[in-house]
């Protein structure tokens, strides 16, 4: 133990005449404190837990500074209320024409060519449209055949329709809604009947309708340059299971699968050739080439900040790195606002890699065990910091994964996952629906209307691949 650094608050004389078993008791119970310190001192900016679970001992973000204006619209803001919409838009007029005149009493004739328009938008109550169908038989009287007509094309099997459907699916997959929510949103909003078990049928006709379609985005996504990818925990029944993500500028693939695996990360990623992963560092990902991989700096600046909470060498290390991240930021900020060039960027960039490099490799002889190891494992994929800068359309953070990740992480804290494997493929299938189209800013109840409609009469469902200028506006 010679080489153990004195404990804080004890002299160095103490330290040396303490009997050896001590002196390990001593050390142990000290990093077990640290850890535990550490732990209680997880948050938001040193860990991957989300703000809203931060206490009330967590300092605030720092915010913008402020200008010193008073809140909302300055004088001279150009205001933006509701604009009127078109005559041909408009349900109905109200004219407020005066008949006589307010001085004299005469009667007024002529027409204002410029009345003050106000335009005011209700709701109507919704009343759901029944549709009875009657199939007739009819014997003939000539050989006595009994004769039917068969069902029409368009009528579903079921007692409800496709935007019934699709509303269903909306409310759960777009809303987050619970099914007892919904339950009480179709009576109350809809006016219509529906009970639970009902609502989770319709739900599997919503997943059987984007079958083909979720197909096609997963096979899109996984021949894209570039992928992000995360993963987090999922429960399936008593089950242990892992929703795993993967995403591009236009199209997200969810996937549920039973572990959090280096084969079911190649499951979701598919062949991988000459494409760019951003990922955290789990080591799901370490078969991955290290110069096609990105790895994400949120999570490095949160390691960064944990050095800094451990004091000593370790937090000189933590605020040397933080301040590196800080610069390196700021240039790919530019780079993102058009201010500054590929090239400029990548001379600017040199130095600031080879520092980061230079205090990892410091950071690799500390006494601190646990900054040296985690130094040691971002050592091992050095490369991989570095792609964005090298390869266009990679970025340095994996935020675009996370972001997308946050609603299928919400409806695990309502639902605590699902009862069923049909209950996961209606998690993957409609989450990929509602994540896609929002990328692509369509419509998505009337794309789930669709393809509701498509499968009840058996046609080829809307597909959830870009446009052909949505593909050119992402070259």
């Amino acid at each position: 133990m010679s080489d153990v650094a004195v404990p804080a608050g004890i002299s160095a004389e103490d330290w040396a005449t303490t009997p050896a078993a001590v002196r390990v008791l001593v050390v142990t119970l000290l990093e077990q404190v640290a850890e535990l310190r550490e732990r209680v001192n997880k948050n938001s900016r040193n860990s991957s837990k989300p703000p809203s679970s931060d206490g009330p001992g967590v300092p605030p973000r720092q915010r913008r500074q402020s200008s010193g204006r008073k809140r909302g619209g300055q004088k001279g803001h150009a205001g933006r209320g509701r604009s009127l919409k078109p005559v041909q838009r408009v349900d109905r007029v109200v004219e407020l024409k005066p008949t006589r005149c307010a001085s004299c009493g005469a009667l007024l004739l002529g027409e204002d060519a410029h009345p003050v328009r106000h335009q005011v938008t209700e709701l109507p109550r919704i009343e759901p449209v029944v549709t009875e169908y009657r199939q007739h038989t009819v014997e003939c009287l000539a050989c006595g055949t009994l004769n039917t007509v068969a069902w029409s094309q368009d009528m579903p099997t079921g007692g409800f329709g496709p935007r019934c459907q699709a509303t269903v699916g909306y409310l759960s997959g777009r809303m987050g809604m619970s099914q007892r929510d919904i339950e009480e949103t179709m009576e109350t909003m809809f006016h219509t009947d529906i009970s639970l078990g009902s609502i989770s049928a319709q739900e599997q006709r919503v997943s059987a309708a984007l079958k083909q379609p979720v197909e096609e985005a997963c096979d899109y996504v996984q021949q894209q340059p570039v992928n992000n990818v995360d993963e987090t925990g999922w429960r399936e029944q008593t089950k242990r299971c892992w929703l795993w993500i993967n995403t591009t500028p236009w199209v997200t693939v969810f996937m549920i699968l039973a572990t959090r695996s280096a084969d079911d990360a190649r499951r979701v990623l598919g062949a991988v050739a000459q494409k760019v992963v951003g990922s955290d560092r789990w080591s799901a990902y370490n078969w991955l080439i290290a110069q096609w991989r990105q790895t994400c700096w949120a999570h490095l600046k949160r390691d960064f900040q944990v050095f800094v909470e451990r004091g000593g060498d370790a937090a000189r290390i933590g605020s040397a790195l933080l301040e590196q991240e800080g610069k390196i930021f700021h240039l790919w900020h530019r780079v993102r606002d058009g201010t500054l060039g590929r090239g400029d960027f990548r001379e600017k960039m040199q130095p600031l890699q080879t520092r980061v490099g230079e205090l990892l490799r410091e950071g690799t002889t500390l006494t601190c065990t646990k900054t040296r190891r985690t130094c040691t494992n971002i050592l091992a994929l050095e490369a991989s910091l570095w792609t964005f800068v090298q390869v266009e359309g990679v970025e340095p953070t994996n935020n675009d994964a996370e972001r997308r990740l946050r609603r299928a992480v919400l409806w695990r804290r309502r639902s605590f996952g699902t009862q069923s494997a049909d209950g996961s493929r209606f998690v993957e299938s409609v989450l990929t629906a509602v994540i896609t189209l929002r990328q692509q800013q369509r419509d998505v109840l009337d794309y789930l209307t669709e393809a509701c409609a498509a499968a009840i009469r058996a046609d080829k469902p809307p597909s959830l691949l870009p446009s052909a200028a949505l593909a050119v506006a992402a070259t």
